[in-house]
């Protein structure tokens, strides 16, 4: 199939498969001139920010379970749930970090703990939201859903202890 970069990028919209397809041909044959650069590159951004949006969602996840073990047990029964989600989770940031070395360094970042930690308050938010919770919001607000003022701004876990710590260990 004879492509012209306009009709590449036309490709992209209508088949992407069959663009990423053609442009691996043009790459290969070294016609470099005839390659949709722009949506190629945008796709190799892409590449590298979903595994980097998925780390920092499944260190959301532990955040808010370690949290919610932390701070919203009322009972010896509660949580366990919570401690599998959490050991899930760990494994599921391990794999990234050995497939993707690089992101362990990045996520040992202030920012990308701070990005983590509000996405965690946002899912602990939605958590009382829920009609089971209600006994909770009761208990520890008083009858009102909680909002972001109500947790801790800056994020209160290292990465050591998103990947390590257990409190449900200690005595």
């Amino acid at each position: 199939m004879e492509q012209t970069t306009q009709s590449l990028k036309e490709l992209y919209e209508k088949d992407f498969y069959l663009w990423v397809m053609e442009n691996l041909k043009l790459l290969k044959n070294k016609e470099y001139d005839l390659v949709d650069w722009e949506n190629l590159l945008e796709e190799i951004e892409d590449m590298g920010q979903r595994h980097y949006d998925a780390m920092v969602s499944y260190m959301a996840v532990i955040m808010e379970h370690l949290y919610k073990w932390e701070n919203f047990r009322y009972s010896q029964d509660m949580g366990h749930d919570w401690i599998e989600t959490i050991y899930t989770h760990r494994r599921k940031v391990a794999r990234i970090f050995r497939k993707h070395p690089s992101l362990r360094v990045k996520a040992q970042g202030k920012e990308v703990l701070q990005e983590a930690w509000e996405e965690g308050v946002h899912a602990l938010i939605d958590w009382f939201k829920l009609p089971r919770n209600k006994a909770l919001v009761q208990f520890y607000f008083k009858g009102r859903i909680p909002t972001e003022r109500d947790f801790p701004q800056e994020c209160p876990y290292s990465l050591e202890q998103i990947m390590e710590y257990e409190p449900w260990l200690e005595k």
